[in-house]
This record gives C-alpha cells, sequence and structure tokens, in this order.
C-alpha cells in the first residue's frame, strides 16, 4: 500500500490519478472532509482525515503501508516537527520506502523552508529506511497567471530581473509515480527536478504576452503585499511564521537568482519536461 500525504494539494491532483491508473492500492491523507470527499470520487476508497500534527493520526495512517509519499506542510510553522514525526512513524510501522518531496537547494539556511526541508533530508537519511528525495524546482502556478487575465499584469515579490527556475507540477508528479511504482530502480536517490529555462519577470511576461496574443506588463509588489492578498491585511499578527517566511523569500530571490539544470528532469521523464510556455498554453485554456 502507498500513502500519499496531502493528497489533494498541488501534487496530489495530478499524483494520485497516476497511482489509481497504475492500479496501485492507495490511502490518502487529507485534512478536511472536502478534500476526502473530492479523493472519494476520484476512486481513492482508502481515506484518512485528520490533522498530521496529531501522533494518533500519523499512526493510523501509517498502518499497513508499505510506501510513503510524504508532502510536508510548506510555511507551517511546525512543519519540521510534523516531518520528523511522520518519518519516525514510517519507521515504526515498518514502511520500506519513503519518498520525500523536498526543495530544490535545500541547503539554502536564509530560507526557512529550505532549511527545514534539509534538516528532514538529514533525518530521513540516518531512519534506516530506504528513501528517495525529490528536489523540485518552483512551481509552475496556476494562480500567478490569474492577476494576468484580471489586471493585464504580472506580479512578482522579488526583483524582477532576477533568474528563476521552475518547474511544472505535472512533471513532478510523473516522477513520483514513478518512483512509487518502481521503487527498487530509485532507492537511495536525491533528484533535482527543473524544467528548462531560466527566467526573469519580463521573460514570464514576454511568454505570456506571446501565448495570449497581447502585451503583458509586469510589476514588483513587497512580500507584505503578496502575503496580504492571501492571507489578509492582518497577515502579520494572525500568520506571523508565514509573513517572515514571505519576506526571507523576498529578500533571498531579491538577491540571488535561483536555478537548477533540467538534465535529472529529462532523463526520469524519458522526454523533453514541460516548458513555461507549454505550461501557459494549457492553463490559459483552461482558465
Amino acid at each position: 500500500m502507498i500513502l500519499v500525504t496531502a493528497a489533494n494539494g498541488n501534487q496530489g491532483q495530478f499524483l494520485v490519478p497516476r497511482l489509481l491508473a497504475a492500479g496501485e492500492d492507495l490511502r490518502a491523507c487529507v485534512r478536511s472532509e472536502a478534500s476526502a470527499q473530492s479523493l472519494r470520487a476520484a476512486g481513492v476508497t482508502d481515506v484518512i482525515v485528520g490533522d498530521i500534527t496529531e501522533p494518533h493520526v500519523m499512526s493510523r495512517a501509517m498502518r499497513g503501508v508499505d510506501k510513503v509519499y510524504y508532502v510536508g506542510p510548506t510555511l507551517h510553522p511546525k512543519e519540521r516537527e510534523m516531518g520528523f514525526a511522520a518519518i519516525d512513524a514510517s519507521r515504526k510501522a515498518g514502511v520500506r520506502h519513503f519518498v520525500f518531496s523536498s526543495v530544490l537547494h535545500a541547503i539554502l539556511t536564509d530560507l526557512t523552508q529550505h532549511e527545514i526541508k534539509r534538516d528532514l533530508e538529514e533525518y530521513l537519511l540516518s531512519s534506516g529506511m530506504e528513501f528517495t528525495i525529490l528536489q523540485p524546482a518552483n512551481y509552475m502556478m496556476r494562480h500567478r497567471l490569474k492577476p494576468v487575465l484580471e489586471q493585464g499584469v504580472f506580479l512578482l515579490s522579488w526583483a524582477l530581473d532576477r533568474y528563476q527556475s521552475m518547474v511544472d507540477v505535472s512533471d513532478v508528479a510523473e516522477v513520483a509515480a514513478g518512483v512509487l511504482t518502481d521503487s527498487d530502480h530509485h532507492a537511495g536517490a536525491t533528484y533535482e527536478l527543473v524544467a528548462p529555462g531560466r527566467y526573469t519577470a519580463h521573460d514570464i511576461a514576454d511568454v505570456i504576452s506571446e501565448v495570449m496574443g497581447r502585451k503583458i506588463s509586469v510589476r514588483q509588489i513587497t512580500a507584505d503585499q503578496f502575503t496580504a492578498a492571501s492571507l489578509g491585511m492582518d497577515h502579520e499578527t494572525r500568520y506571523p511564521y508565514r509573513t517572515a517566511a514571505a519576506r526571507a523569500i523576498s529578500k533571498r530571490y531579491s538577491s540571488h537568482d535561483f536555478i537548477g539544470n533540467p538534465n535529472v528532469l529529462t532523463w526520469l521523464l524519458g522526454r523533453e519536461p514541460t516548458t513555461f510556455k507549454q505550461f501557459v498554453e494549457r492553463e490559459l485554456a483552461t482558465l
């Protein structure tokens, strides 16, 4: 049996259908009943609803599981403790293969969410379990295209002339499915998952402009403006951890490029990864 955490999240929405299509015995773990209903409608019969910060939830989720795909709650103040608990529970339950969704360049200690994932990678390597670590670049995200459609502007909360590498989350899910269904072939591996291309905000806007057939502008916003848009104007008092993390991201990405190499992803997929232009064409067609 394979356990997938955050099974209705960014990766899970692409990964779960692949595992079901492959005929895998699947258990999904989600936080809300709404997510559970969505997964049951998709064909998942074994769904556990609960907060994985609760030890009994994680213990129950791991029972009888052979493989785990662990996606932690990024920007959660207890992300490190939850990851440690998941690894401990997996080991106690006799899990054979633990696949961890980490992040590209987890060694960056000036980014809190990277440092946490680096610590979890180290803990997993010391656990005695077979492991695979996936290190995806920044996701190409649909929600970042919505201001483009509504306002004709691409918004970014760091310097517009800094380069970033990205990856399509669907490609990440395809790799994860391959790792989980062929564990022996991928045991002990750490894979950087990066699509071709390095993009400034201006490059991103040019691609979107080409696809849409009209000129798209770019505008830099502050980390606080970005956070307020998703969490509300009181984010600094209600969500101090996420606010601090967003500010750290803005500072890092404004002073350094965040780039990687597409070779590993290309080898794992057995094809060329999805480009940013292909992603924009696909998402704008659905939006």
